[in-house]
């Protein structure tokens, strides 16, 4: 199914899970965003996003499986499943005991670049289907081969979802998303009719087409790899020359920056985030900024970026941080 926006595949892929089960309550994850329509700000566990108006009727939110500020660390083997663990009292707890699916992005984007442990998307979907829902897997953001070692994100956590939602990346600028799903989970939308007026037009649809084949012909998501790691490293000597940096974090081209005022205590660092972005614009480089108190640098620049591109970066970000 083609729409326009991550915001309408989410909506869309929302209504084919409770369409699909028969089940209403859905499950995401708190510090997720979903998009600015009514539904995905339901599904968004941001106030930051959220307006003053009836939302969220429905769904429930789990536990962020944060590595960096959660309960268990990268130090803890068994983090994902404890997590997890977080999914299933949810259902046991706030819902019937059936739901009509779960969804999370494959890396949270909008709240900071986070990266689950590993397992924790296998550990949920167990929980989940068990309950009688279906798994959906936002790669609005981590699709397309930006991870670098894999064409999708929810393929580093080793998991196949049952609907799959994307944009942005898809169309390279153009008003772009799909869901896409099994020929079964479809046919429930054959109960009413459903319609989009300009989702693949052929205009787009060109341009998605194009994107593709370009992903493939040049080789983007090695070139993701090859210098999201450069960046990485990179980002792992300035956090040990700046003590401001408490957490770098993400996989090929998207990449986060967590500052604190304190290792120790975790204390977010808001107003220094905006001063390293003001003062990397004056510079000449364009970063955005994540999380619900917006102390995370985060970014995915284009997937042809270069060594010198990631080099330029780097040094930015090192004159940035020592100006503060």
């Amino acid at each position: 199914y083609f729409v326009n926006s991550g915001s309408e595949a989410n909506d869309l892929a929302m209504l084919m899970a409770r369409a699909y089960t028969g089940n209403y309550d859905m499950i995401a994850l708190r510090n997720a965003y979903h998009g600015g329509n009514s539904s995905g700000m339901g599904l968004t566990a941001h106030s930051t996003w959220k307006f003053n108006v009836p939302q969220s009727f429905g769904v429930h939110h789990a536990i962020t499986p944060d590595p960096y500020r959660g309960a268990w660390g990268r130090d803890d083997a068994d983090a994902g499943r404890k997590y997890a663990a977080d999914v299933k009292s949810v259902i046991d707890y706030a819902t019937s005991g059936q739901v009509a699916g779960f969804i999370a992005e494959s890396i949270q984007g909008v709240g900071g670049c986070v990266v689950f442990p590993d397992g924790y998307l296998k550990h949920t979907y167990e929980h989940v289907r068990a309950a009688g829902g279906l798994c959906i897997a936002d790669e609005v953001q981590a699709g397309f081969g930006r991870t670098g070692t894999h064409y999708w994100g929810f393929q580093t956590q080793d998991v196949i979802p049952d609907i799959v939602c994307m944009a942005k990346g898809i169309g390279n600028g153009a008003p772009l998303g799909a869901v896409v799903t099994t020929p079964k989970i479809a046919a429930s939308l054959s109960q009413r009719i459903h319609f989009n007026t300009f989702g693949g037009n052929p205009v787009v649809s060109a341009q998605g087409m194009a994107v593709l084949d370009v992903i493939d012909r040049e080789k983007l998501q090695e070139n993701a790899h090859k210098i999201g790691g450069r960046i990485f490293a990179g980002l792992e000597r300035l956090r040990e020359k700046h003590n401001i940096i408490g957490d770098v974090r993400g996989k090929g081209l998207m990449l986060g920056i967590e500052l604190v005022k304190d290792r120790g205590t975790k204390e977010p660092a808001k107003a220094e985030t905006a001063q390293v972005l003001e003062r990397a614009k004056e510079l000449g480089l364009l970063l955005g900024k994540g999380g619900l108190h917006g102390q995370t640098i985060r970014f995915s620049p284009p997937m042809c970026v270069n060594e010198a591109d990631a080099d330029f970066l780097l040094a930015v970000l090192d004159q940035a941080f020592s100006e503060l």
